[in-house]
């Protein structure tokens, strides 16, 4: 076994054996129990990154998709299903991310556990989470993807409805609803694919591995309609923000941060990869939603009155730019979908953090009832200008690549649909500044409201340890997008090479 085997074994086995160790700790030692998740977190994220180690082309394998690293084994015979894991320069930045994420949301929780349950189970769940999100970013078979898919509803319907708001019930059995409606047509997407080919295999399906043209047509559209409902995409949006809005910081954090994420990569992986032609006729009506969903999630943003859910709602607006990308196939759009997946997941993931923080100190997320914030906070102000600013896609910080290039691709597509589209996405751009805008001048402008003016100056350590990385991560992607693009290239365009 090589160093790539191991490590792509152990940012995958490492979170749930931890979950399991984390469960076995004694109930009244609770606190050490969140160090060891804490622990193993880490240690999943350090063998996430180590997977770019000794890395090759993967020349070897026949189509667009080339792992680093992959593992191929028997699973059930029977069924001729196969444990085929891998990562390359598509899904490595969303392992790392989902790993980094998982490490802060696991010691966070070491300073403050939400009210409703242990600490030792809320990480015990966070664990079992990114086990999931993890395997489908790594699942290179098509039955083992959907598996992963699903392992994520059950322990995330858990947080939620454990830890969550005064609604939380409400918003976890609608998060289950939604996600159980995606499953179902993924399931079918599924096996009409397999059913066809005779095989799940993403390393031979990819390019159409021989799919007739209606079979591309009806595949994509079940395969596209399920992973619209994670990504999410308008009109299946509904269950995001109440699930936002309900959910603890951390909980919130891995849902913006990396559960989104799961949507678009399977897009990207398998929607398009495994039925082009589907792609190519869909391209159109996709990229309408798309931009629909930038436009009515940067509306509804104006309008809102409470601090996540106006958070929540600018995710909807986000991925609608990551979608519009995916929708043009073209390099540029692809590309600018996937550095705009990571700068979404890192900026919103800091944005979760900050309103956590300010809704914990003043007991309320009203925008009416948070005026004032830099006059008693200034430190939590600053960070949440910094964040709004680079969400709003400020030139130099993570934001700003993935939507200006997500219209460019647009444009580049050219005739009067596209450069619509791209028009309209430029204006749902301008709007998303306009809400964020608001949302500071209403939030650290002004006369310190009394909500606010209880807050102290002071930020705790275990704050500052959350928070670092993800400002920091938001400034080096914005100043050096090569950090994710530079992986991402050659994939895509290998990508790109099949499926036209």
């Amino acid at each position: 076994m090589t160093a790539g085997q191991v490590a792509l074994w152990a940012a995958l086995g490492l979170p749930v054996v931890g979950a399991v160790v984390v469960v076995a700790v004694p109930a009244r030692v609770d606190r050490a129990a969140r160090l060891v998740g804490t622990v193993f977190a880490g240690l999943a994220f350090l063998a996430g990154v180590l997977l770019a180690a000794g890395r090759s082309a993967g020349s070897a394998a026949p189509a667009a998709v080339r792992p680093w690293h992959q593992v191929d084994l028997p699973w059930a015979t029977g069924l001729d299903l196969r444990l085929h894991l891998g990562v390359d320069g598509i899904s490595y930045p969303l392992v790392v991310l989902t790993g980094l994420l998982t490490l802060l949301c696991c010691g966070y929780t070491l300073w403050r556990v939400p009210a409703g349950g242990s600490g030792r189970a809320l990480v015990a769940l966070l664990l079992v989470v990114e086990f999931g999100i993890l395997g489908t970013f790594l699942a290179l078979d098509l039955v083992l993807f959907f598996v992963f898919f699903e392992v994520v509803l059950l322990p995330m319907y858990a947080v939620i409805a454990g830890w969550g708001g005064a609604d939380r019930r409400r918003a976890a059995r609608k998060f289950a609803v939604y996600t159980l409606f995606g499953s179902v047509l993924l399931l079918v997407g599924v096996f009409v694919v397999v059913a066809t080919t005779g095989t799940g295999d993403l390393v031979e399906l990819t390019g159409g591995a021989g799919l007739g043209r209606t079979t591309q047509l009806v595949a994509f559209t079940l395969l596209a309609l399920a992973f619209a409902v994670k990504s999410p995409l308008w009109p299946l949006h509904s269950w995001l923000p109440d699930a936002h809005t309900q959910a603890p910081t951390v909980g919130s954090v891995i849902l913006a941060g990396v559960l989104l994420k799961m949507g678009t990569y399977g897009l990207i992986r398998v929607a398009v990869g495994v039925a082009p032609e589907g792609a190519r006729w869909a391209a159109p009506v996709l990229g309408g939603f798309a931009v629909a969903a930038v436009l009515v999630g940067s509306l509804v943003c104006l309008a809102q009155g409470e601090l996540k859910r106006l958070i929540a709602y600018s995710s909807v607006g986000h991925m609608g730019f990551v979608l519009l990308g995916i929708a043009t196939l073209t390099g540029t759009g692809l590309r600018a979908a996937l550095i705009g997946n990571i700068a979404h997941g890192v900026i919103t993931a800091l944005l979760f953090f900050l309103a956590g923080a300010i809704k914990d100190r003043a007991h309320t997320g009203e925008l009416a009832e948070l005026g004032g914030l830099r006059e008693t906070a200034p430190r939590l102000a600053g960070l949440l200008g910094f964040a709004a600013v680079a969400s709003l896609g400020l030139p130099g910080l993570a934001g700003f690549w993935g939507e200006a290039f997500a219209v460019v691709a647009a444009l580049r597509v050219g005739g009067p649909w596209w450069t619509t589209l791209g028009v309209l996405a430029a204006v749902g751009g301008a709007l998303t500044a306009a809400y964020f805008l608001r949302l500071l001048r209403r939030v650290t402008h002004g006369r310190a409201a009394p909500a606010v003016s209880r807050l102290g100056p002071t930020l705790a350590g275990a704050e500052w340890a959350a928070w670092g990385p993800l400002v920091l991560l938001a400034l080096a992607i914005g100043l050096v997008p090569t950090l994710v693009l530079g992986v991402a290239g050659a994939p895509v365009q290998t990508l790109l090479d099949v499926i036209r």
